[in-house]
């Protein structure tokens, strides 16, 4: 990446001789799962998430996120992807289409449910592609090492929403010893690791500059930035994916 083209996405020096995005025209669906280990129908959900590649959706097409929720923790499987960060995502989400129950597996495309998955998601992937992006999303990414991984993220939109920006991991696994799915060796990919505090755009503009510790044992090619803006009312304006450099 240039020195300009750096400073035009306000991105630190010390990141622009690593990897970089930048948003296309077109705006990228935002393909979130809601799942937990601890939940016996979820394990075909997580699998359906993790071949969506294979399936020809590609990162440039959805960007994927698998949020582990924390409300089946206490059945004796406490799933160390968990969070109530995800379980108050969900419910608002749910929420805002008027729905009071919440559930997993369920699974989100543009902020809205898409029940009765697998069908019918490929074509809410495609009319989403089809429609022009209402925000500019970069990201910029130092190599990532044993200080961590240094993180730049910028978003601009004519409209007021929030930049969201979460560290991912694919390729990993739990064998579980207890709940419904005890016994079970479960696989997961696209699994968000550390979601970062909203930033609301201000001046339409938003910036995330951060240096992120590394999962324990996580392989830097199985790890990557996902990012999105939404309105408040739920409305996904682009969202954007990098693999970590050299990932």
């Amino acid at each position: 990446m240039s020195v300009a083209a750096a400073a035009a996405l306000n991105i630190p020096p010390a990141l622009a001789a690593g990897c970089s995005a930048q948003s296309p025209a077109y705006r990228i669906a935002l393909l979130e799962l809601y799942t937990s280990e601890g939940c016996s129908s979820c394990p075909p959900a997580d699998q359906y998430v993790s071949g969506l590649r294979a399936d020809g959706i590609t990162a440039q097409q959805a960007v994927v996120l698998s949020e582990h929720v924390d409300y089946w923790n206490y059945i004796g499987w406490k799933d160390p992807f968990s969070s109530k960060t995800f379980t108050d995502r969900q419910r608002w989400l749910s929420d805002l289409a008027g729905s009071r129950t919440i559930y997993t597996p369920e699974i989100f495309v543009g902020g809205k449910e898409q029940r009765g998955w697998p069908r019918g998601v490929a074509d809410v992937v495609k009319r989403t592609n089809g429609l022009a992006a209402q925000a500019d999303i970069g990201i910029a990414l130092d190599a990532a090492g044993a200080g961590g991984l240094a993180v730049s993220v910028t978003a601009r939109s004519a409209r007021e929403g929030k930049l969201f920006v979460a560290l991912v991991e694919s390729g990993v696994a739990s064998q579980v010893k207890a709940g419904e799915n005890s016994g079970r060796l479960l696989r997961h990919d696209f699994v968000v690791r550390e979601w970062l505090a909203p930033v609301p755009l201000v001046s339409g503009g938003a910036v995330v500059s951060r240096t992120l510790a590394l999962p324990a044992g996580a392989a830097a090619g199985k790890l990557g930035i996902s990012a999105f803006v939404q309105t408040d009312k739920g409305e996904v304006l682009q969202a954007l994916a990098l693999p970590v450099c050299g990932g």
